[in-house]
C-alpha cells in the first residue's frame, strides 16, 4: 500500500486518481500516525518550502517519516516540492529540509539563461537519464528516448555528487530533473499530469526494491 501524504502543500487527489488508474493501491495520508499502514510513500507537493516543512511538522510526520524511511528504508517518491524537502535547505526558505539526500535547492541561475526563457520553468520538457547514472532499472526501462514531462518550479536540486542526479533536464542550462539516494527518489517534475510518460514512472516506482543491486 502506497500513502499518499497529505501536508496542506497540493493536489494528492491527482497523484491517487493516477495510481488508481494503474490499479496500484493507495491512500491519501493525513497525519503521522496512519503512516504504520503503508509499506511506500509519496511525498508530492507544490508551493513554498518553508509552508511545505511547517506542514510535515504541524501534522505529526516529521518523525515518523524519518524513521520509515531512515530507519526501516520504506521507497519513498518526492514529486516537485516533495523532492526539494528531501534536500538539506532551500535559497526559497529559512527551514533545514528532511536532509535525506546530500542536495540543496537553489534558485535558476538567470546570468546562465536566455533572456527570452521565463522563470517559473513551465511546462513539457525532455527528459533523459544522466550519462553513467545508476538509476534502478524499474524507472530505466520506464523511461524512453522521447520522454517528456510536466513541470512548474521557480527552484531545482542541485546535489553534492553529480552521481546523485540520475534524471536531467534543460531550462536555459541543464539541471537534476531526479535524483536517487538509496531508497529515496526525488522527482522535479509532476509525473501525475504527464500523461503516459508519468504513468509508467509511477508503475515503476509501486514495483521498485531499492535492495537489489542496480546494474
Amino acid at each position: 500500500m502506497i500513502g499518499i501524504i497529505d501536508y496542506g502543500a497540493g493536489n494528492v487527489r491527482s497523484v491517487l486518481n493516477m495510481l488508481s488508474s494503474l490499479n496500484v493501491s493507495a491512500k491519501i495520508v493525513r497525519d503521522g500516525s496512519e503512516l504504520s499502514n503503508v509499506t511506500r510513500i509519496i511525498l508530492p507537493g507544490v508551493g513554498h518550502f518553508d509552508h511545505g516543512m511547517a506542514g510535515l511538522h504541524s501534522r505529526g510526520f516529521f518523525e515518523p517519516l524519518n524513521l520509515m524511511v531512515m530507519t526501516n528504508k520504506a521507497p519513498l517518491l518526492g514529486i516537485c516540492l516533495g523532492a526539494q524537502l528531501i534536500a538539506r535547505s532551500s535559497q526559497e526558505g529559512m527551514q533545514s529540509g528532511l536532509g535525506w539526500i546530500a542536495a540543496d535547492v537553489v534558485a535558476f541561475d538567470r546570468d546562465k539563461m536566455n533572456g527570452s526563457l521565463r522563470v517559473p520553468h513551465m511546462g513539457w520538457s525532455e527528459t533523459w537519464e544522466a550519462e553513467g547514472a545508476m538509476l534502478p532499472n524499474p524507472f530505466r526501462e520506464a523511461l524512453p528516448e522521447d520522454a517528456r514531462f510536466y513541470y512548474v518550479h521557480s527552484f531545482h536540486l542541485l546535489c553534492d555528487d553529480p552521481a546523485k542526479a540520475v534524471l536531467r533536464t534543460w531550462h536555459g542550462y541543464e539541471f537534476a530533473a531526479g535524483v536517487l539516494c538509496e531508497n529515496v527518489i526525488g522527482l522535479q517534475f509532476h509525473p501525475e499530469k504527464s500523461h503516459l510518460f508519468g504513468q509508467r514512472l509511477l508503475r515503476a516506482f509501486a514495483t521498485w526494491n531499492p535492495a537489489e543491486v542496480v546494474k
